[in-house]
């Protein structure tokens, strides 16, 4: 078995940047996720994404990432900047 290179798919996706726990920041995040459970912890404000691999916390900064079966994830901004480009 060998080593082979492989490029992601040129798939567009939706996403929100999670900037701030204003309500109306939350609103939004909660109108395009079709509902969110927030909370505030020693951690700081988070949402809760339930994902395919378990329960993933989106911080203040993060991107939220609706996947290409309708699926929900949350994304470190300077791993998102890195991976997508705005269309």
């Amino acid at each position: 078995m060998e080593v082979r290179k492989f490029k992601k798919k040129p798939v567009i996706i939706e996403a929100i940047h999670f900037i701030d726990n204003k309500p109306e920041t939350i609103a939004r995040i909660g109108k395009f996720m079709g509902g969110c459970c927030t909370s505030d912890s020693m951690e700081g404000f988070f949402i809760q994404i339930d994902t395919l691999e378990g329960t993933m916390k989106a911080g203040i900064g993060d991107w939220i990432i609706k996947g290409v079966n309708g699926e929900f994830y949350p994304c470190k901004d300077e791993i998102f900047k890195k991976t997508y480009e705005e269309v």
